[in-house]
């Protein structure tokens, strides 16, 4: 299972890389734009941030094919071993094919329903990513259409994997997982949920209470 944190905080990632086993982080344009750190400068940041071993995801902001590709190019020579974003359009699956044909890593992004991302995953894309939350938003059930195409990948393109995306609490993600989710990425806000829990502190708390009454310190 793939843990990735979805944001362009450099600061958070250093502070919940050295707690969280984290596989790496991923990034949208919006993400990018809210940190107001250019791209070009923000992207090697994160990568040094979550080390050799993790996986760094950017997308294209291209409309059209050729222009996908022209700059997932550009992302793969600048960064290399990052995988790149590609949004599941017509134009999208055009250029994850050309994209796999010359051995650059996508992942199919902006998912909506299993159809969809089966698609991208036939194209090529190594990742496709369920928008839960978003679909939720609109009515849909999001954590179904995960099941949904969790099960179309492993029927018909076992090499590709889900990545869920988009979540607003813990139980969705946890969901995922029960769904058969080989990765997810969470928000910062919704990946600090799934450890902070008052109940935890309060635990600790009373360890500490009837330790120093009983020794006289806080210490083995």
């Amino acid at each position: 299972m793939e843990l990735y944190l979805d944001t362009a905080n450099i600061a958070e990632v250093e502070r919940l890389a050295r707690i969280y086993p984290l596989a790496g982080v991923t990034t949208n344009p919006s993400i990018i734009a809210a940190g107001k750190t250019p791209l070009w400068e923000v992207l090697p940041r994160l990568q040094q941030a979550i080390g050799a071993n993790g996986t760094l995801f950017a997308q294209v902001m291209s409309r059209d094919a050729e222009g996908m590709v022209s700059e997932a190019k550009r992302l793969h020579h600048a960064l290399p071993g990052i995988v790149v974003k590609i949004p599941v359009t017509g134009e999208g699956l055009a250029a994850i094919k050309q994209l796999k044909k010359q051995g650059i890593v996508t992942l199919g992004t902006a998912v909506y329903s299993a159809a969809q991302g089966l698609l991208a995953a036939l194209a090529g894309a190594k990742y496709v990513a369920p928008y839960v939350n978003r679909v939720d938003a609109q009515g849909g059930d999001g954590v179904r259409m995960v099941q949904e195409l969790q099960t179309l990948l492993s029927l018909h393109a076992p090499e590709s994997k889900v990545l869920a995306a988009s979540f607003k609490t813990p139980r969705q993600a946890l969901d995922c997982l029960l769904a058969g989710c080989e990765a997810i990425t969470l928000p910062v806000d919704v990946a600090k949920q799934m450890l902070n829990t008052p109940a935890v502190e309060s635990a600790v708390e009373k360890f500490e209470q009837d330790w120093q009454g009983a020794f006289g310190c806080l210490s083995l």
